[in-house]
């Protein structure tokens, strides 16, 4: 999952916003670096990418990626906000500006007061005031933020590889998220992660 997925799970399991976002951003054990609910968003945020990961949907689509295979997880966080935002409607009773507000309140980095990682800031300050999640919406944007991922080091290059495969299987790929993601809300909300 990605941004968008991390912060409307938070809010449907009843965690910490700021926690759940700071899950790629946070190394090893959480505990003492922030507030108990804070730390328990993170780990909410890790037990999240496990159990998408692990899911027998993702685990049945992987090979659609062929050669960039080992990148999917990647490219398929990124295309579920965009299918999260698609069928916003069907998870959520909030318009998708009014719960970006207020996750902007919480989780952008000026707003908060404790000492966050560099590369938080750095990223979810971008993500807001650039807008990322919006432009979510369109499928090319998807593209565009795969490209852009994929020139951060080398090793990162075939994930731009990645975006043929969502655009040919698509319609597939959406089923899946609508099949998948209310099983990823079941278990979010009867995760105990203490």
């Amino acid at each position: 999952m990605n941004f968008l997925a991390h912060l409307h799970l938070a809010e449907v399991s009843n965690s910490d916003l700021l926690g759940n976002l700071l899950g790629d951003f946070v190394r090893g054990n959480p505990d003492g670096q922030y507030a108990t609910k804070v730390t328990e968003g993170i780990r909410l945020h890790r037990f999240v990418d496990s159990f998408t990961d692990s899911h027998p949907a993702i685990m049945n689509i992987k090979p659609l990626f062929g050669a960039h295979r080992r990148f999917s997880p990647i490219a398929l966080d990124v295309f579920w906000d965009h299918c999260l935002i698609q069928h916003w409607d069907r998870f959520h009773q909030d318009s998708l500006l009014n719960f970006c507000a207020k996750a902007k309140q919480a989780t952008h980095p000026k707003h908060i007061t404790i000492e966050l990682p560099a590369r938080y800031q750095q990223v979810i300050g971008s993500m807001w005031d650039r807008q990322w999640i919006a432009s979510y919406k369109e499928l090319d944007n998807i593209g565009f933020a795969l490209d852009k991922m994929s020139q951060r080091t080398p090793r990162m290059g075939p994930l731009s590889g990645c975006f043929a495969t969502l655009e040919k299987h698509y319609l597939e790929l959406n089923q899946v998220f609508i099949e998948f993601y209310p099983d990823v809300i079941e278990a979010v909300t009867q995760a105990k992660l203490k």
